[in-house]
């Protein structure tokens, strides 16, 4: 389907549901038997696209997701028209679907600018097995992002499709660029003044898409269309209409949040930390919504905006303190290749970048701070807009988390407990922004909600730590009592591995969430360390530690010792994982598995102790 209309509209609406539109295998309670997407395009980049679906159900468990269906559109850019749907029974007979306009509804805000993105929900009735869906639908979008292009990317989406053709009807002169992958161009009738072009997508069995693999865009059948012939007469495109100026509240703001700060590093990241904290993100991929961005002093005034709106504010900022700076577009979720040919499509997201520096910032993310970019933007290829060049986003960035546990266990089985947490480097701010968040309420309930996870029933107490600053380390302390936590009087085994809040276990586990991989997937680095001690009480009888363990292989370590000093047991883990890139090969992973499952086994060893 067409992401320049279809697919941003499963973005849009798994992003308004909270769904995760990647974790999705292949739907196999419904087959598309037919899904016909026709643009036409004038000269100035407007264009009409009208949409013909047919869905045919098989399975049971596909009627309540398939009986209603959501066409998205932007209001301010778009008019949808002639909506007309039924669903065609097995004898023959056609039931008339429900699609009122008046009960179009507004995604969240935290999905598009308020106001903006329309949802219209078509309602197919008395759906059953058996029965078709058919669908069509028009939108004209009368004035065209960029004046005078036009692009489209298109995929197959994870549902089967036995006939899937998009055409494109453009002015003569007016070229159209493509890269396809997975479709094959077929042949078009043409007309007087016009140029048309039509591809089928070619069908073939869906894969199950595997945990934190890369985007089927990377990997599978998709198709890129545009009028732009290379990235740098796109990012020429781009640059007319992103311009910025400073204002003297601009200019007030930056002198002074910089006065004082000695060298341009810090200056970058006392402005880039202002726009993240003061500015809230608001607003959908670039290319959902218009591309002019609102002007920066507007974007200062309203304190939200799209990622073009931060990119365009922290841009005039820099500009007030005498920095340059260049926009850039990436891929904001999970897509780490470009095709040939340039689309919004992919690069939907907006960042900006310091040469002087060969810093990138991402000031729409909370928990990042500035100097750090979020893991989904790691590893990406950067369209400059400034230069027009092809850059890349770094693939690792320094990060550290470690977990200091002290447990003095009683011959009842009781035990009291501290925990230490620090987290340094990209870990930093993630952690400090959660503590920020939590309500009192939630506070309260952290050690037992935690200890609950470990299989334990007690309770606590949370020292935040400092929680006004921006800096690379981050502390806080958990302390309480278990009142049950080992199972005495007896022979008994105490668990050496406890999970508290994003402890090595889970990084681990992270790690080895498929059993077996046939796709490329995303691999960031891991850096974590646990030290846990048990200070057993004069009754209780230490009988055996597990062994110690060392492996290594070309890109991850760990190693686990078990201590023993008297009555204290001091269990020290470390688990480094460093790939070579931000995407890993299921060969890699292959090669990886056996030392993964020997690091799980480890995890789940215990000290045998009992009572005297």
């Amino acid at each position: 389907m067409s992401i320049t209309i279809a697919s941003r509209i499963i973005v849009l609406l798994c992003w308004a549901c909270g769904a995760s539109c990647r974790a999705q295998a292949p739907e196999r309670g419904v087959i598309v038997e037919q899904s016909l997407q026709s643009y036409v395009v004038n000269r100035d980049g407007s264009y009409t696209l009208t949409v013909d679906e047919v869905r045919a159900i098989v399975e049971q468990r596909a009627i309540a997701a398939h009986s209603q269906h959501g066409i998205a559109y932007n209001r301010s850019l778009d008019r949808l028209q002639d909506v007309t749907a039924h669903t065609r029974k097995p004898d023959g007979r056609q039931l008339a679907a429900g699609s009122d306009r008046s009960a179009d509804r507004a995604l969240p805000a935290a999905v598009a600018m308020p106001g903006a993105m329309r949802v219209r929900m078509v309602t197919f009735p008395s759906a059953a097995v058996g029965d078709k869906l058919v669908l069509h639908y028009v939108i004209h979008r009368p004035r065209a992002l960029l004046p005078g292009h036009f692009d489209d990317l298109s995929s197959s989406g994870f549902d089967l499709n036995r006939q899937f053709i998009v055409s494109y009807d453009m002015p003569a002169g007016m070229p159209l660029h493509a890269d396809a992958v997975g479709f094959r161009e077929l042949a078009a009738p043409q007309a007087p003044g016009r140029r048309r072009y039509r591809w089928q997508y070619v069908p073939g069995k869906n894969k199950t898409i595997e945990a934190d693999a890369v985007s089927d865009l990377d990997d599978g059948k998709r198709l890129a269309v545009s009028t732009f012939a290379d990235y740098g007469e796109f990012a020429l495109a781009l640059r007319t209409r992103h311009q910025h100026r400073s204002v003297p509240a601009i200019e007030a703001l930056a002198a002074r949040l910089v006065a004082g700060l000695p060298g341009q590093r810090s200056k970058v990241l006392a402005l880039a930390n202002w726009v993240r904290q003061h500015v809230r993100h608001v607003g959908a991929p670039v290319g959902s919504g218009d591309l002019a961005p609102h002007r920066a002093e507007e974007v200062l005034a309203r304190r939200q905006g799209d990622s073009i709106d931060h990119a365009n504010l922290l841009a005039a900022l820099l500009q007030a303190a005498g920095i340059d700076s260049s926009r850039a577009l990436v891929n904001g979720e999970n897509a780490y290749r470009l095709p040939r040919t340039p689309t919004l499509g992919i690069l939907n997201h907006m960042i900006t970048y310091v040469p002087s520096l060969d810093l990138f910032l991402d000031t729409t993310s909370s928990s990042s701070a500035a100097g750090y970019l979020p893991l989904q933007i790691l590893g990406k290829p950067a369209l400059l807009i400034g230069s027009g060049q092809l850059a890349s986003t770094p693939a690792f960035q320094l990060e550290h988390g470690s977990n200091r546990i002290e447990f003095q266990v009683a011959s009842s089985g009781a035990s009291r407990f501290r925990v230490i947490k620090t987290s340094s480097g990209a870990l930093a701010e993630p952690y400090r922004q959660a503590m920020r968040e939590a309500s009192p309420a939630v506070r309260e309930r952290m050690v037992a909600r935690m200890l609950r996870a470990n299989g334990h029933q007690g309770d606590g107490i949370v020292d935040a730590g400092q929680l006004d600053d921006n800096g690379d380390r981050y502390q806080m302390v958990f302390a309480g009592i278990s009142a049950h936590f080992a199972n005495l009087p007896g022979p008994t085994g105490i668990a050496t591995s406890l999970n508290f809040w994003g402890g090595l276990p889970e990084s681990v586990a992270a790690l080895i969430q498929a059993k077996a991989r046939h796709q490329d997937f995303v691999c960031h680095g891991v850096d974590r360390t646990d030290d846990i001690t048990f200070e057993f009480a004069p009754g209780v009888q230490i009988l055996a530690l597990p062994n110690m363990l060392a492996l290594h292989a070309s890109g991850l370590d760990y190693r686990a010792d078990y201590l023993r000093q008297g009555n204290t047991v001091t269990v020290r883990r470390h688990v480094q994982f460093s790939p070579v890139a931000a995407v890993c090969s299921a060969l890699d992973y292959q090669r990886w598995q056996p030392l993964l499952e020997q690091i799980r086994r480890d995890l789940k060893s215990r000290i045998i102790v009992q009572t005297l």
